[in-house]
């Protein structure tokens, strides 16, 4: 009897033991505040002018309805308006997340500059449209039933985001603004937020985050933060609600160079190396001046010595093959040089407009002389790949995405092997304030945002990427050097090797099948054929047919990070 009332007992204590709170119950916020910027002309002043529309950022939320599954981690979503808004600004749609992380988002509220209401950049809506209701599914929810509706827009004008309710009724037409159409461009989904399993979900709803599907350093198209619908059920898609356009086609909102410099010293990653790395960064001063050659197709025996700030390297031109760098020819030489140069390295900067210059990518690039051979993990076994994977002249980087209305570090891109991925702030690693913290992996250099080991491949077989929190670590803001603004205009010099736009390494001058045949001799049979399958997949960057080019001939170097 008293085993049955102890067991009774701890049934009740389990029974109202409170539930673990979701992560998107906390609020993210950067670990020390944005700084006060030096004097300018349009950045961090909390709203920017589209041509005619004024747009700010939102990130002061009031719950509206949430999902308690499906999504990633089938933690649900949650639904929200903004709690408030700037005197004369309207709300342009309704926010959304998924709970599998701390709340960390924004949207655009706009104003119109004219007065006129014939040439007014915003409109109410003429009604609306049902999109998705969570009434017919047997749905785990949070503030009673969620409806999903798309305003229906006048003449010359869209919708750029959805409205949510917890209730049946229709929104106020004055709910929300619709956007003149000059003012709009075409957006695509992004990351996904929601969605259900069709067994609840009938209509095959998922809900994504948005973006322009046009982007660069020269693109006009702006983010508004709102989320786009798919829904089987229904005619919706990323085709019925549009993006923002910078009409006015300035950069009045971009920082200036002691803006940029600020932005530097607060936001510059920390980037750690794997305890075993032996191959580390240098600057491009210290590689000309410890012994790097550029040779030129036809010349191969008269190789020149490179001046320290590359003056004298080709300028312009395309990778055709006429010529590449090198390490000495000297043994001693060329390994003291592999090693590079921690000591004295500084990161290079190129700070370049996102999102119609509403917002700032600083993508910061740190050089390496040499970049060491790939390591593959078979089954249980992990063997080096011989000389497969090295080569001469590495450049990896990160970019940092500032948002221009306010100055806040909103997502930072890292170039991890077989495709980057941008991150949100709430999702990486800070340490001394706000400076995010990268990992390199081993040898080849990508750039993660977690230690660990990152398997590329499939799942029995792959290159193993390490990454770890060694004793070097390298400050990107220390002797940092901005070497590259296009919009910066004279402000910013650009050094002579940016221009260098051939090889800095040399072609392959190994024998790639016999480096294969070395590591298959070792293996166990049984595996030889999964690993004779993988190597045929490698990509040329890991086989080391031939040298990387340098930054600006990325193509991020103008064009959006690859992700």
């Amino acid at each position: 009897m008293g085993l049955n009332f102890k067991l009774f007992t701890n049934m009740l204590k389990k029974c109202n033991k409170p539930l673990k709170p979701l992560p998107i119950e906390s609020i993210f916020k950067l670990p020390s505040s944005i700084p006060h910027f030096p004097p300018g002309d349009g950045f961090a002043t909390g709203t920017i002018d589209l041509g005619g529309l004024q747009v700010c950022q939102i990130s002061s939320f009031t719950k509206i309805w949430a999902a308690l599954q499906g999504g990633p981690d089938n933690r649900g979503a949650t639904f929200y308006e903004p709690s408030s808004l700037p005197n004369g600004f309207f709300m342009l749609g309704c926010y959304s997340q998924s709970n599998n992380r701390p709340l960390f988002g924004w949207i655009l509220a706009g104003k119109s500059v004219s007065n006129e209401p014939s040439q007014s950049s915003l409109a109410m809506p003429t009604d609306y449209s049902l999109i998705w209701s969570s009434e017919p599914h047997k749905l785990k929810q949070d503030g009673g039933n969620g409806y999903i509706w798309l305003p229906t827009p006048p003449n010359g004008y869209k919708a750029v985001g959805y409205v949510v309710t917890n209730s049946p009724e229709k929104p106020s037409v004055q709910k929300v603004r619709c956007v003149r159409s000059d003012f709009t461009d075409v957006i695509e989904v992004d990351s996904w937020i929601w969605g259900l399993d069709k067994k609840i979900n009938t209509n095959n709803l998922n809900l994504y985050e948005s973006r322009p599907k046009d982007r660069g350093i020269n693109a006009l198209s702006v983010p508004t933060g709102l989320f786009v619908v798919q829904n089987s059920g229904a005619q919706a898609d990323e085709s019925l609600v549009s993006c923002l356009r910078n009409t006015k086609n300035n950069i009045m909102a971009m920082p200036n160079l002691s803006q940029v410099e600020e932005l530097i010293r607060t936001y510059s990653p920390r980037i750690y190396f794997h305890p075993n790395e032996e191959y580390l960064p240098s600057s491009v001063k210290w590689f000309f001046q410890n012994g790097a050659l550029l040779y030129e197709k036809g010349k191969e025996t008269e190789p020149s010595h490179i001046e320290p700030d590359g003056s004298n390297l080709p300028q312009g031109g395309s990778n055709d093959d006429s010529y590449w760098l090198d390490l000495p020819i000297d043994n001693s030489a060329k390994e003291r040089v592999k090693k590079g140069d921690l000591e004295h390295v500084g990161a290079y900067f190129h700070i370049k407009p996102m999102f119609g210059a509403t917002f700032t990518d600083i993508a910061l690039w740190v050089f390496y002389p040499f970049n060491g051979p790939a390591r593959v993990k078979v089954e249980v076994i992990n063997v080096s790949l011989g000389k497969i994977g090295e080569h001469v002249g590495d450049w990896e980087h990160l970019t940092l995405r500032v948002s221009n209305y306010n100055g806040e570090l909103k997502s930072v891109y890292f170039s991890e092997h077989s495709g980057g991925q941008m991150l949100k702030s709430s999702e990486i690693e800070f340490e001394d304030g706000n400076k995010p913290v990268a990992y390199a992996s081993l040898h080849g250099h990508a750039l993660y945002s977690k230690p660990g080991l990152v398997l590329q491949g499939g799942g029995r077989i792959g290159i193993r990427n390490d990454t770890g929190k060694g004793k070097e670590v390298m400050d990107t803001g220390v002797r940092s050097t901005v070497v590259a603004g296009e919009y910066l205009a004279s402000l910013v010099a650009e050094p002579p090797w940016l221009n260098y736009s051939r090889k800095w390494g040399p072609k392959i001058s190994y024998d790639i099948n016999n480096e294969i045949k070395k590591v298959r001799s070792i293996l166990p049979k049984i595996v030889r054929g999964a690993f004779d399958k993988f190597v045929r997949g490698l990509p040329s960057e890991i086989l080391g047919e031939d040298g990387p080019t340098g930054p600006n001939m990325k193509n991020s170097w103008t064009g959006d990070e690859k992700y």
